[in-house]
């Protein structure tokens, strides 16, 4: 969708603003803008609309119903697609309220700080028609309970493979197996629409085994090619309350002819916090067994230190959330130069998720961060197009 086949609204209490806000909005083609001057009256024009706009630019500091509030309405009613923040107040404040809007389920833009002017506003209306391009070419339609078993037991649901590569050369040292769905018509479904479903139908274990064993089988193949390649896998958290786990997973693993200590599982640091007491033991045989243990999406939950320091990790990987912008978000940065300060205490590798850019690349390199893994490498692609992925990858450096 281009940028002159948006619909805006723009909620400003300041006339001029607002206007100027408008004639912005149409310099950029968008014909389909409209206005409110504070929030109660915004919510009415939304309220009436057939169909909610593409993105709401909401000032926060307004009298009356003030921002925050509004977007939480926005957020609880589905009014919108996208928000928009354009205030003068300052960067942590904005990012605060990105972050809670983001936790209410709306799509947030990189907040724009006051004066507004039309590149920061095309930079901004840019940004999201790529994020709904992303989206609409991954809407799924409906996804019932007996389509997603039936996927599983059939097994259309295999594993992708997202690089990751050392921040020091750029050498390639690992994948992360990805869960997709290849349906039948050729659509590729991403797990976020299927992994729900088989939550509520306690399969999540089912589909660790399975992603397990065929990503292994890849990973065969690679080393018998000569590509040798550590493996991670996401397991799930009641993998932790199953003394056979262990076990289990040895089994599969030396079936495919791969050596555990070349694997990593993946947790996900809101399980592993509310599991770990009891699943002490679980993590302790997979070590001893030789797998390796990473700490997923670290920092997106209310961890306990003393917990940490008690399982046997040997990976912590910094989410996304965090690693994108960094270079540009001092708070961010904070966040990534404590969670690599932390690992390299604790004696753990770090890898950071979700690198887009050049910029964050650079900065987790100065950070002393060992390994990245995000867009600006590749995206996840199925295991026999890896070979040539990873070739690509190195070709700059010849």
């Amino acid at each position: 969708m281009s940028i002159s086949a948006l619909s805006v609204l723009v909620v400003e209490d300041h006339g001029f603003q607002r206007r100027m806000a408008l004639r912005l909005l149409s310099e950029l083609g968008v014909a389909r803008a409209f206005e409110a001057a504070d929030g109660a009256s915004a919510l009415r024009l939304l309220e009436a609309m057939t169909q909610p706009p593409d993105v709401v630019m909401v000032d926060l500091d307004m009298p009356g119903m003030d921002g925050i509030e509004f977007i939480d309405h926005l957020a609880q009613r589905h009014l919108a697609r996208a928000v928009l923040v354009v205030s003068a107040l300052d960067a942590a404040l904005l990012h605060t309220v990105q972050t809670m809007a983001r936790a209410c389920g709306l799509r947030v833009l990189d907040a724009v700080a006051k004066p507004l002017t039309k590149a920061k506003l095309a930079t901004a209306l840019g940004s999201l028609r790529e994020t709904t391009a992303d989206v609409e070419e991954d809407s799924p339609g409906e996804i019932t309970t007996e389509a997603v078993r039936a996927a599983l037991a059939g097994g259309d649901i295999v594993p992708w493979f997202q690089p990751q590569v050392e921040l020091s050369n750029g050498r390639v040292i690992g994948v992360e197996a990805l869960a997709r769905w290849r349906r039948g018509d050729g659509r590729v479904i991403l797990p976020q629409h299927f992994v729900p479903v088989l939550e509520r139908d306690h399969l999540l274990d089912e589909l660790t085994e399975r992603m397990l064993a065929q990503a292994c089988c890849w990973k065969r193949d690679w080393d018998r090619a000569g590509l040798r390649l550590k493996l991670s896998v996401n397991v799930s958290a009641s993998t932790l309350d199953d003394t056979g786990a262990a076990d289990r997973y040895q089994r599969i693993v030396r079936e495919a002819g791969v050596d555990p200590a070349e694997i990593v599982l993946e947790l996900t640091e809101s399980s592993l916090m509310a599991d770990a007491a009891r699943g002490l033991a679980v993590l302790a045989r997979l070590r001893l067994k030789g797998f390796g243990l990473s700490i997923d999406d670290f920092g997106t939950g209310w961890s306990s230190l003393s917990q940490l320091s008690q399982v046997p990790f040997t990976e912590l990987k910094i989410d996304q959330e965090f690693v994108a912008g960094a270079s540009q978000q001092p708070r961010k940065r904070a966040v990534v130069e404590a969670s690599l300060d932390l690992a390299r205490k604790l004696g753990l590798d770090a890898v950071a998720e979700g690198v887009e850019t050049i910029e964050d690349w650079q900065m987790l390199a100065e950070l002393g961060c060992t390994t990245a893994q995000g867009r600006l490498i590749g995206d996840a692609v199925p295991g026999e197009e890896l070979p040539a992925m990873l070739s690509r990858w190195r070709r700059p450096e010849h």
